[in-house]
């Protein structure tokens, strides 16, 4: 009987010295120069330079890794005001010609029972909010209640505050609760309908004067 075996099933047939007998790295790694880190990896190149902002606002930072993506539409844009922000404004600004129409309505001895008297006082508090709000806005973007809340409203284009645009967004805001019978629902949809409109977060107000709320 020959001493010279075949070798054993699954086993490689020549070579020594446990020498890859195809030439290649068994686990199908590339060598790694002298003294290299092996687990070095390339770091991924600095982030793109953004054009300058649509809305002419100050340019924002790009977002860092962990953070969320910043919707394009809103770059270099200051944070949108938030809800509550905005309700507790209107909130301030409300109360204030509340007491007026309170006042008015002792002062004349007039109650809601007096459907044309009532109509009249309410079309001259309408009026007076109307007035205070379009004039308020058209020079620094902020009635009292926005004041005090820290937001402001401004132009979508450039960030500036309203000018003559006030005027349009105070009146859809202050007349769109006196349409018959749908005043109400419509004033109500009207102030909600930020919490749902993308990206802006704009009322029919800010949409017809082309603005938005942001923080101060």
């Amino acid at each position: 009987m020959s001493s010279n075996q075949p070798p054993g099933y699954g086993y490689p047939q020549g070579g020594s010295g446990g020498q890859d007998p195809y030439g290649q790295n068994p686990y199908g790694q590339q060598p790694h120069p002298q003294g290299q880190n092996p687990y070095d990896q390339q770091q991924p190149p600095p982030f793109p330079q953004q054009p300058g902002s649509p809305h002419g606002y100050p340019q924002a930072p790009p977002a860092g890794y962990g953070q969320m993506p910043v919707d394009p539409a809103l770059a270099g844009m200051p944070p949108l005001a938030d809800s509550g922000q905005r309700f507790l404004a209107r909130l301030i600004d409300f109360g204030m010609f509340f007491v007026a129409l309170i006042i008015l309505l002792v002062v004349t001895g007039t109650s809601v029972t007096d459907t044309g008297a009532f109509l009249v006082i309410e079309l001259l508090v309408f009026g007076g909010q109307f007035v205070y709000e379009a004039l308020m806005l058209q020079s620094t973007g902020q009635t009292i209640g926005k004041k005090v809340m820290k937001i402001r409203v401004a132009k979508l284009a450039d960030g500036s505050p309203p000018g003559s645009a006030a005027w349009g967004r105070a009146a859809v805001y202050s007349f769109i609760g006196v349409v018959p019978c749908v005043g109400v629902i419509l004033s109500l949809l009207n102030v909600l309908w930020h919490l749902w409109d993308k990206p802006y977060r704009q009322c029919w107000h800010d949409k017809a004067a082309k603005t938005v709320v942001v923080k101060v």
